[in-house]
């Protein structure tokens, strides 16, 4: 090795770091996977718990034991999010059918005018029903895997609302517990990224809903004044594709454009294009910077990467979870720097 030229050793260094690396990662992911039942629901505690802790603290500003007041918020999320859940699926469900219709008029419409295109458009919404039909009757057939299916997602859930029992309960002991697992010197180290990271995800999260619950109410506001079909739908799927940034908006986006070209005209489409843009606009240049100005603030590019990344290990559920742990991750690292920013140039001045 001594024969090398010193670049040379730096970038063979370099490369076993990465390998090295990659390698951890690899099988940490890997891991994650074969103990998904496991890992996934302590992921969605994390994310809850991150989500519910302001009231969680409000109750127990009120004097409220801890146990009752974890409890209440567990109850309370329940109630909220059947009923959300509830009113989500209703709303889709009545006007599934009308929303449907919708597109594949809209297909039909622009096979008339851009040939292959709109045919091959006009194929996957008539198919639309018959692919969703066959999903259900994928999922549920056979009794014991159907039966599989449902427990092993009953059973997360209710491990997952437990664990944000417990998460909440004993928050306080959490600087503790983590103390206690890396030595003494590093303690004050890893608490403060552990600390910036649960606050990135935490404000990630009650960030990502309220924008969410606007950008779904402003929307649906706009398809009811141009009376386009199925404006309860189409806002249920705007304030859930919220959770997954670009894609989702995006998606939710077209779909209402195209159920108002088919149902309401070309007119009325640019009008509900005008809404979609204009609410994207007012996320992107006053909700994000208002909202989420105390949370980490990612690049598009890496936000897309990690959604990338999520659907290629977990589908549908990684890319839910790939932003709120990145953002977890940017939270480290800019904590490292500044540690680092912080302690350099004292450093240096002590050595000369």
């Amino acid at each position: 090795m001594q024969l090398l030229p010193v670049p040379v050793r730096r970038f063979a260094a370099w490369c076993a770091v990465l390998l090295l690396a990659a390698g951890v990662g690899y099988l940490g992911v890997r891991l994650c996977v074969e103990l998904r039942t496991a890992v996934v629901p302590a992921l969605l505690a994390l994310l809850g718990t991150a989500l519910l802790r302001p009231l969680y603290r409000r109750l127990v500003a009120a004097r409220v034991q801890r146990s009752l007041a974890a409890g209440l918020t567990c109850v309370a999320v329940v109630a909220v999010a059947g009923g959300a859940v509830y009113i989500v699926v209703a709303a889709l469900v009545d006007s599934g059918d009308q929303i449907v219709a919708s597109l594949r008029t809209a297909a039909r419409d622009l096979a008339d005018h851009f040939g292959a295109a709109g045919t091959s458009l006009d194929d996957l919404a008539s198919n639309a029903r018959e692919l969703l039909g066959k999903f259900g009757g994928t999922a549920a057939s056979g009794v014991i895997s159907g039966v599989s299916v449902v427990g092993e997602t009953v059973a997360m859930a209710v491990l997952a609302l437990l664990l944000v029992f417990f998460f909440l309960r004993d928050s306080d002991r959490a600087v503790g517990t983590v103390r206690a697992l890396v030595p003494h010197s590093g303690g004050d180290m890893v608490e403060a990224m552990a600390r910036r990271a649960f606050g990135a995800v935490e404000g990630f999260m009650r960030g990502t809903t309220i924008i969410a619950l606007i950008d779904a109410v402003c929307i649906t506001v706009g398809l009811l004044v141009l009376r386009v079909p199925g404006a309860l739908g189409l806002g249920a799927l705007v304030f859930v594709g919220a959770y997954i940034p670009y894609l989702g908006a995006f998606i939710s986006g077209a779909v209402a454009v195209l159920v108002a070209l088919a149902d309401r005209g070309f007119v009325i489409a640019l009008w509900a294009l005008g809404v979609v843009v204009a609410v994207q606009l007012l996320e992107g240049h006053v909700l994000q910077p208002v909202v989420q100005s105390r949370t980490v603030r990612m690049h598009p590019a890496v936000v897309l990467l990690a959604l990338t990344a999520g659907a290629s290990v977990a589908g549908i559920l990684g890319m839910l979870l790939a932003v709120p742990l990145t953002a977890a991750g940017v939270g480290i690292v800019h904590e490292v720097q500044n540690r680092y920013a912080e302690t350099g140039p004292a450093a240096g001045t002590a050595d000369s």
